[in-house]
């Protein structure tokens, strides 16, 4: 604590040996900055807060049928973007700032001043945005935030137009590039189809598929002629009196006698067979009757020789036993002609064995790449109705509405500069001044201020000091010395005090 003290006092002794320079450096600097301070310029502080909406109705309206805008992404790029160089040009054209500028100096400097003093703040949450800007003229601040209130409306709408523009102008140009691709595919298809025009899959089948079915059709229809030809032959020997192997019917006897007897055996015993068993005497001995009658006719057929007469032997069942013949006669032709046709589809399709499978993939290239094409076109056309509505959507004023909570108007006070503030830094840095240069001086004009100083500096023993005794009229120079300086201090103060007051009588208290 000694030491701490002990070196005060020895600031305060170095201090006091150039107050007079102090005091004269003091009085310098507090003048010439107070003269600053009361020169410059009032500024006026011009803002504006608009609320930018970005819910609208039209968004679950029209989602999934075009890309919706991101509104949200929109609003930040042009916050991000609005305090530019080329806004700020824009804003210097709009009011008439860049006829004062004679020089690209002057321009630049006045550039970046406007870009400094021009501010953007706001929140996403609140969507609420303020610009601000301070000039040194009511009427040029609030043209000023006008100005960049305007870019920011515009710029937010007019970004995506362009973009769904550019992109409307991409996609036609594709589509049309697709249409020239489709139509060379339909061409190719085309000529492929006329000059393969036996060797082409039928709908629906491969070569493969085609065999299959052709061989499967030869075979049933090979079976069906095989069976009528069965039964043609079956009709053949009924009629020319030869029974098949096997073939318990009798021929054909035309003997009407027999034939009346064979009836009536026949419907008698049918009637005995209602009333009685097959064991029953009545029975057995007409069944007895029937089998002799049935074998005399047999008899009677294998002697019987052929008559003279075309027409005898005609009977109903043996003219409906030709006509069953006719039918069965017609019936095998036809199956013929199917086995043939099916014969010569089969060897056709053998002989083709080697190109169609190479026709066929040649063909499965060519509408692969056609629907490809196709449906690449779709998507394209799709796609540019899509951009159309997308770029319409975001021209929309419903998508983007901007409010304005507080238009830009003219301030009637100024803002500042805070003349207050300035006032007292600046006696204050005055004061600062005063004390530093003082202690300067004393460290480049070093002096021994007491015993202990000299000793430690020479390491010598001290024998004495010699002390100094003022006169009377030293003394009171002196006092006129200190009277002088406390004078000088009071009327700084009070210079100091009377700038205050005449700041604060101010208006705005600027």
């Amino acid at each position: 604590m000694a030491d701490i003290t002990a070196a005060i006092l020895t600031f305060l002794k170095a201090i006091g040996k150039y107050r007079w320079h102090a005091v004269v450096i003091t009085w310098l600097v507090a003048l010439v900055g107070w003269a600053v301070v009361l020169k410059l310029p009032n500024q006026y502080e011009a803002s504006a807060r608009v609320y930018v909406d970005t819910q609208s109705i039209l968004k679950p309206l029209l989602s999934g049928m075009t890309t919706l805008p991101n509104v949200e992404q929109q609003v930040m790029f042009m916050r991000g973007t609005l305090i530019s160089r080329p806004n700020v040009e824009r804003v210097m054209r709009m009011v008439d700032l860049d006829v004062k500028a004679t020089t690209v100096k002057d321009q630049e400097k006045m550039v970046n001043e406007m870009m400094s003093n021009i501010k953007l703040s706001g929140t996403e949450r609140d969507d609420i945005y303020t610009i601000s800007y301070t000039a040194p003229d009511a009427k040029l601040g609030k043209d000023v935030v006008q100005a960049f209130l305007q870019i920011f409306v515009e710029g937010s709408f007019g970004g995506k137009k362009q973009d769904s523009d550019k992109a409307v102008q991409f996609i036609d140009e594709q589509i049309r590039n697709y249409e020239q691709k489709l139509a060379a595919a339909e061409n190719s298809l085309k000529e492929f189809k006329i000059r393969n025009l036996g060797l082409l899959p039928a709908q629906g089948g491969d070569y493969g598929s085609r065999m299959a079915a052709a061989n499967e059709a030869l075979n049933s229809a090979r079976l069906e002629l095989a069976e009528a030809e069965q039964a043609r032959n079956a009709l053949r020997r009924k009629i020319s009196g030869e029974a098949a192997p096997g073939d318990s019917v009798a021929p054909i006897v035309s003997n009407p006698e027999l034939d009346e007897r064979i009836a009536a055996v026949t419907k008698t015993l049918d009637g005995l067979r209602t009333q009685y068993t097959e064991a029953h005497p009545d029975i057995v001995a007409n069944a007895r009757l029937l089998d002799q009658l049935i074998a005399r006719k047999k008899e009677e057929a294998k002697n019987r020789k052929p008559s003279a007469d075309p027409g005898a032997g005609y009977s109903p069942m043996f003219q409906q036993l030709n006509v069953s013949l006719a039918d069965a006669e017609a019936r095998v032709a036809s199956l013929r002609a199917r086995v043939s046709e099916y014969s010569a589809r089969v060897a056709q399709l053998r002989a083709s064995s080697a190109q169609a499978p190479e026709v066929e993939a040649q063909l499965a290239q060519l509408n692969r790449d056609y629907e490809v094409n196709r449906e690449n076109y779709q998507k394209l056309v799709e796609r540019r109705e899509s951009a159309k509505l997308s770029g319409d959507l975001s021209s929309a004023t419903d998508m983007l509405t901007f409010r304005v909570i507080d238009p830009p108007t003219a301030p009637a006070m100024p803002s500042g500069p805070n003349r207050l503030r300035l006032f007292s830094l600046v006696f204050a840095a005055a004061l600062g001044a005063g004390l530093g240069a003082a202690f300067l001086l004393s460290q480049l004009r070093p002096t021994f201020l007491s015993q202990a100083r000299l000793h430690e500096a020479t390491g010598l023993p001290i024998l004495g000091s010699i002390s100094m005794n003022w006169t009377g009229e030293q003394t009171i120079r002196h006092k006129r010395r200190l009277y002088a300086l406390g004078t000088a201090v009071l009327l700084l103060l009070g210079l100091y005090g009377a700038g205050v007051m005449a700041i604060l009588a101010r208006p705005n208290g600027m």
